[in-house]
């Protein structure tokens, strides 16, 4: 943390968080454990808080997130009334404001005075502490944010944010505990407890996911990838992939990585109710891989004298002149690609034939890949 920043006076507190992060908190450590024990949570009521606690929460991540911050996809109006409910029922404000200030993150990441949440001034303040108090980085400002200004529907949320947020939290919850005989145990369960797991679990890609993992795409900011986080988080744990890929509706980019917002957001597309997902070429993936794997294999070679590893030193330099051949080839197969796409008659053998070649230095770039790893393992 900076200097400066660190010898500001503190903003004042911004009492309505400051009292609904405390009081939520306090009746979840205290009520659900003194009526678990004295009265039992029924099967029913444990059903309806586990969809409310999914359904908010990938509201967040499918919805506020991949859908309005970064329109990585397109929904069907039903889609994105499902997402505005359950949204709302996370209470983590508006479209608007969530939108707003996650771009202006991307925009100024780690920047102690431009990003509202920098993980640079330390964990309390990257998770919550950002909206404790009146800090300037955190005021809003939807300038970055005109083509959402133009949703009837998120205007029409952002205008009723608070009663809105009272009447599915309360209502929705209530009803709930009316229909399966158990009102209390579904406001407490289904409540206040879902809404301090929702809370924190979303809070965590501020903080941890900018602190704990790993760096494979890229270190140019604090972005990390991990993979438990990414189960608590719904796929959103693939941080670092998702910092230098903003756009890609995916996190979680191999078939295998845990992400159910994006194979939501798969099976939304397969039954029609969602398009034109955004998807990072891969090629650019691999290009950030390699790069990043040079990167850390000259600064390991970098700590023994030249004469001790010189063949491996030849072997990387000779991998790296290969690597900017392949990037060299795709620019110019690329060029080639787009210049025959624009001409009115394409020869179908020439589509074809452009095609493969692109696959090839694809395949290129894969091979390299597993060269760099066993040079890595060698070099430890």
């Amino acid at each position: 943390m900076s200097e400066a920043i660190r010898r500001e006076p503190k903003p004042p507190l911004v009492w309505a968080n400051t009292l609904m992060f405390v009081l939520t908190l306090a009746i979840a450590a205290v009520a659900v454990p003194w009526y678990g024990l004295t009265h039992g949570f029924t099967l029913g009521t444990w059903v309806v808080a586990l969809f409310f606690t999914t359904a908010s929460g990938m509201a967040i991540t499918g919805g506020y997130h991949r859908l309005w911050a970064h329109r990585t996809y397109e929904a069907h109006w039903s889609v994105r009334l499902f997402f505005l409910v359950f949204g709302t029922m996370s209470l983590q404000n508006s479209v608007w404001a969530w939108a707003s200030g996650h771009r202006r993150h991307h925009l100024h990441v780690d920047d102690e005075e431009r990003d509202p949440y920098s993980a640079r001034r330390g964990f309390w303040f990257s998770h919550i502490g950002w909206m404790l108090r009146e800090y300037e980085s955190g005021k809003p400002d939807f300038s970055n944010i005109p083509d959402l200004k133009r949703d009837p529907m998120l205007a029409f949320q952002h205008r009723y944010y608070v009663p809105l947020a009272l009447l599915v939290n309360l209502g929705l919850t209530l009803l709930a505990g009316f229909l399966l005989g158990d009102v209390w145990g579904m406001l407490i369960l289904a409540g206040f407890m879902r809404l301090v797991w929702s809370h924190h679990v979303t809070f965590f890609i501020n903080s941890l996911a900018h602190m704990w993992g790993k760096q494979p795409y890229t270190e140019d900011n604090t972005a990390r990838d991990n993979p438990a986080l990414a189960v608590v988080t719904y796929g959103e744990g693939y941080h670092n992939f998702h910092h230098i890929f903003t756009h890609d509706y995916r996190n979680g980019v191999r078939w295998w990585q845990w992400d159910p917002t994006k194979w939501l957001i798969s099976a939304l597309s397969f039954l029609g109710l969602a398009r034109r997902l955004k998807r990072t070429p891969d090629f650019q993936i691999h290009k950030a891989l390699l790069a990043m794997q040079f990167k850390r294999a000259q600064a390991r070679l970098a700590r023994y004298p030249a004469e001790t590893l010189e063949p491996l030193r030849a072997r990387l330099a000779h991998e790296y002149e290969n690597f900017l051949a392949a990037l060299a080839d795709w620019a110019r197969v690329k060029d080639e690609w787009l210049g025959e796409k624009k001409r009115a008659v394409l020869e179908h053998w020439e589509q074809v034939d452009l095609q493969s070649r692109l696959r090839d230095i694809e395949r290129r770039l894969r091979l390299q890949q597993r060269r760099l790893r066993l040079l890595h393992a060698q070099l430890a």
